[in-house]
């Protein structure tokens, strides 16, 4: 997969998949950026996404970020027992491809599939998740979607950290989709 490197405006380094068009009007001054994980909250948040792209025909910008620390993201560590948080070794490319990849499988499985009806891309910028979304949606036009889960469970905690981080810090509109079940609820 190829990737296409960006600097934006605060000279932080994101990488960009090229966009993959699913029909040719899709405006893509407007875009709906979606932060994707694989929880069932994130799930949610990627099909409102999606299913907003297809009506509004705006481009889809799903964002996987990565750092190291983050669950399921971490270096080689030194084993030594007085120095366990030494880096001896990180590859920013493998992180990155590795966030790319969760993020494919993300939208096969809230689309069945990947979109071929709409106009989407995916980024993986380094970071923590709520200032690496804020960073990517840098347009007055662009919309954050993000998924929370009930605050009960550490991947709930993790979920309203974000969200809360962006109602607070974005430029553009921020729209937090919860999970199915604490819709109903």
């Amino acid at each position: 997969m190829s990737h296409v490197t960006e600097r934006p405006r605060n000279a932080e380094r994101r990488t960009l998949t090229p966009a993959h068009t699913g029909h040719d009007s899709a405006d893509i001054d407007r875009r709906l950026i979606v932060g994707v994980d694989d929880s069932a909250s994130g799930t949610a948040a990627l099909r409102w996404a999606i299913a907003r792209a297809r009506r509004e025909r705006v481009l889809l910008v799903a964002v996987r970020s990565w750092a190291l620390g983050l669950p399921r993201h971490g270096g080689r560590r030194h084993p030594h027992p007085l120095h366990p948080r030494v880096v001896l070794y990180f590859d920013g490319s493998e992180r990155r491809a590795a966030s790319a990849k969760l993020a494919l499988r993300a939208l096969r499985a809230a689309n069945g599939g990947l979109p071929t009806d709409i106009t989407w891309a995916i980024a993986t910028p380094e970071g923590d998740p709520g200032p690496a979304l804020a960073s990517v949606a840098s347009r007055e036009t662009d919309l954050i979607v993000v998924g929370r889960e009930h605050a009960a469970s550490w991947p709930g905690l993790h979920h309203a950290a974000v969200s809360d981080y962006l109602t607070g810090h974005s430029r553009c509109p921020v729209v937090v989709v919860p999970t199915t079940s604490e819709a109903s609820s």
